[in-house]
């Protein structure tokens, strides 16, 4: 088992897009990047931890490659957004892939060079490759926060 750590803005949609992929084992929901040790959502919403917003996902490297977790990525946001996505704004929802290894990110700069000589986005990709550091789980609302969600609608 691997694991890769994303950041895409609110981590609910992106959380959901990689609980759906196959050889993926388990999501968490979290924050990382930042200098603000145990920070609570409302710390990371203040904007006073430096941490994103980010999705920690644990994969078996036999059935899910490192390469399709970084397509998934690359296609649930907009990674010439800084600082945001969509109507969310700060700090807390950049762009950010997390590597816990030299072959994780050697594959996200290759992967991010290649997707900006595509011409898929008009802009410069912003996103940023950083090596992940200490991941702190955000509260437990916030965990599969979609699939809860779904769930409630088809009971009501």
């Amino acid at each position: 088992m691997e694991k890769a750590t994303f950041a895409a803005g609110c981590f609910w949609g992106v959380e959901d897009k990689f609980r759906s992929v196959q050889g993926v084992l388990s999501t968490w929901a979290g924050y990382t990047g930042g200098h603000w040790p145990h920070p609570c959502y409302l710390d990371v919403c203040a904007r006073i931890t430096g941490h994103a917003e980010a999705v920690q996902v644990e994969f078996d490297r036999s059935v899910v490659s490192y390469e399709a977790l970084l397509n998934v990525f690359w296609n649930c946001h907009d990674p010439t957004q800084i600082n945001r996505q969509g109507p969310d704004r700060g700090e807390q929802y950049r762009s950010v892939i997390f590597y816990h290894n030299l072959e994780q990110e050697k594959a996200a700069r290759l992967s991010k060079h290649k997707l900006q000589l595509s011409g898929k986005y008009d802009k410069d990709i912003a996103t940023e490759i950083k090596p992940g550091g200490e991941f702190y789980m955000a509260e437990d609302y916030h965990q599969q926060y979609l699939d809860k969600k779904r769930r409630l609608s088809w009971q009501t």
